[in-house]
């Protein structure tokens, strides 16, 4: 647990108290009791329990990880093939019993998945809400083997089910918080989550995974991972996809919907900043799944110490101080002020002289940085102003930090927006 005194990062998320904003995900490492306890001792707030559905349960293929390398080597994103919890429903309700009873400080919520029938999904609410946890969430997301079955995705992508399927399980458990997860495999986020606010949802779980294929084994010519020699889609996360969950959250936030459904964010957090930007567009709280597989449960410790520096720095007293911060800043393009110009300076004093600046703005950009001799030897990289149009991709390959500022230029030029189309489908829908 996090010892350092400083900010509370206790936290209500869909009024489900919790310790800190720090939960496992619905996954491999909440799939049995020996792991939630391992969990809840290195400092985890809560856990999403493995989904579940009726017996008998699944069978499972082997192997079910594909994996997604950056240059280095370190793998960025998990491509998986495994469906829902390969265990009896009956001993993953007595392990959840058992632990509620042992930790009654800390969060289970009931993963659940089911066909699209009205008493399939009631039932099994009833069954695992009676386990004694403290919400629920309906399993829309996954894209992959129960999507083919007619459940995960294939609910998810058809708002109208995703909202009579949540109907459904409010009114079988009453009061109990029940979270949808929802698809990132749609065009518009907006429409599931709504749906989801209409079915009576009190909170959003999302991003569930990315449909993908992570590789080709070029040996055997199959999709990444083997199983006797074939290979199949699966749902892609890990730190790669959060760029796409921090957008649909924010479309969700900026919308209004954090207002009134709580949300609990998912897809590549692994850090404390990682969660404070989750926070900062709306969320509030977030699950973690392919970090603790990689690295192990104790990266919460990191992760909560972090958060409470990050906190303590800025006179944050809790998460609520500054959840939603960055929301009134995210615009659409046509808002952006087109008459803000800034331009790179590449500080002479830090520059290492490897040149990537240059390479990357003669090659990719706009041929702006000009290499001039030193009187005393070596290289120095200069930014010519007239024809830098202030990209920043030299500050993004640039390997040493603070070597090149973006300065704001002051042009004298009043704010200038692009005009949006009168027949914009999401204004006019707005509308």
């Amino acid at each position: 647990m996090n010892n350092i005194s400083g900010p509370d990062l206790a936290c209500s998320i869909a009024g489900i108290e919790s310790v800190n904003p720090f939960w496992l995900a619905s996954a491999p490492p909440t799939d049995k009791k020996i792991n939630v306890e391992r969990a809840f001792r290195a400092g985890w707030g809560g856990v999403v329990w493995k989904t579940l559905g009726e017996d008998p349960p699944v069978v499972n293929a082997t192997s079910r990880y594909g994996v997604h390398r950056g240059m280095n080597g370190r793998p960025i994103g998990i491509n998986n093939i495994e469906l829902i919890s390969d265990r009896p429903l009956d001993i993953n309700l007595r392990e959840i019993e058992k632990l509620r009873r042992q930790w009654p400080d800390r969060v289970i919520i009931g993963s659940i998945m089911a066909v699209m029938e009205e008493e399939a999904w009631k039932s099994l609410a009833i069954k695992v809400a009676n386990a004694g946890v403290q919400g629920l969430e309906l399993n829309f997301g996954c894209p992959h083997g129960m999507c083919e079955r007619g459940m995960g995705s294939a609910i998810g992508q058809a708002p109208a089910l995703a909202e009579q399927a949540t109907r459904w399980v409010v009114e079988a458990v009453g009061t109990l918080p029940v979270f949808s997860k929802l698809t990132p495999n749609v065009a518009d986020i907006l429409i599931p989550a709504e749906a989801a606010l209409a079915g009576g949802a009190r909170g959003l779980s999302l991003i569930n995974t990315v449909n993908s294929i992570a590789g080709v084994d070029l040996d055997r010519m199959a999709p990444m991972p083997v199983v006797d020699g074939q290979g199949s889609h699966g749902g892609y996360c890990g730190e790669a996809v959060k760029p796409i969950a921090l957008h649909m959250v924010a479309e969700i936030a900026r919308h209004g919907l954090a207002d009134r459904m709580a949300i609990s964010a998912i897809g590549g957090i692994g850090s404390w900043r990682d969660a404070a930007e989750f926070i900062a567009l709306g969320a509030s709280g977030v699950q973690v799944c392919t970090a603790a597989m990689l690295y192990g449960f104790r990266i919460v410790e990191d992760m909560a110490d972090g958060l409470s520096r990050f906190m303590r720095d800025r006179n944050y007293r809790g998460i609520a101080d500054f959840r939603g911060l960055a929301v009134r800043n995210v615009v659409d393009w046509n808002d952006l002020n087109l008459n803000y110009d800034v331009k790179a300076f590449i500080r002479e004093d830090k520059c290492v002289e490897c040149g990537r600046c240059h390479i990357a703005c003669e090659d990719g950009s706009h041929q702006a940085i000009r290499i001039e001799t030193k009187p005393s030897g070596g290289k120095r990289f200069v930014v010519i102003d007239d024809e830098c149009v202030g990209c920043n991709l030299c500050q993004h390959v640039c390997p040493v930090a603070d070597c090149i500022e973006m300065r704001p230029v002051e042009n004298g030029l009043p704010k200038l927006t692009w005009p949006a189309h009168p027949k914009n489908p999401r204004r006019m829908a707005a509308e």
